[in-house]
């Protein structure tokens, strides 16, 4: 899995807006088609792909039963930009839509995370400042300021981080643990969605997810 070397500075802006936002607190409104409604009875409508997932990695991972419109959560749609698995059985699933809005460029990306056997942040991330024309670069945890924890009606207990780094920069993050691994969904704050849109967002993902054991 490839991560992307970022500044630190990149999260600034959700630093200050995850230190406004209660986990607990309620939903803010959200555009038509875009953010979190109702949820349905979780299913994983796209199974075959999350499946041969989970039997190539020998081990379970989460299936979202629903996505913001206009992203479907199959793996190998024209949705799915990120399809990876590292040596260690890690896995990065990225889901992304983007569209010129004027001069500016709208998008709605999701990325779904597992680490088999591993319970630890990831810190193969960097932090790189140049200093008197010197570059340094230092190793640090991908996902970095917790701001408090939250419960799904489907029993997973996850995190909420606003500072991430690698394909995570500038995202909302959820992490959690099960049977001893790491697991992760995060969303990009960016035009059409608010800061309260997309954890809205993730908080109706996190409902709807399904746990696709390796057959």
């Amino acid at each position: 899995m490839r991560f992307v070397v970022v500044a630190a500075v990149c999260a600034v802006s959700l630093v200050l807006l995850g230190a406004a936002w209660a986990l607990g607190g309620s939903d803010a409104q959200t555009p038509k088609n875009a953010v979190a409604t109702a949820a349905a009875a979780p299913r994983c409508a796209q199974l075959g792909g999350w499946q041969r997932l989970a039997n190539k990695i020998k081990a379970p991972v989460y299936c979202p039963s629903w996505m913001p419109d206009p992203l479907v959560p199959q793996i190998g749609n024209r949705w799915n930009n990120i399809d990876s698995v590292d040596p260690d059985r890690s896995y990065l699933q990225s889901f992304a839509w983007q569209e010129a809005a004027g001069l500016n460029t709208q998008e709605i990306h999701v990325i779904l995370r597992g680490y088999p056997g591993k319970k630890a942040v990831p810190k193969t991330c960097q932090d790189v400042t140049t200093v008197n024309g010197k570059t340094y670069r230092k190793k640090i945890p991908c996902f970095e300021d917790p701001r408090g924890t939250w419960r799904s009606s489907n029993g997973i207990t996850a995190r909420m981080y606003t500072v991430n780094h690698g394909a995570d920069s500038w995202h909302v993050l959820f992490a959690w643990k099960r049977d001893g691994s790491l697991y992760t969904i995060s969303e990009h704050v960016a035009p059409p969605l608010s800061f309260s849109q997309v954890v809205a967002n993730l908080k109706r993902m996190i409902n709807g997810l399904v746990l696709v054991r390796p057959a």
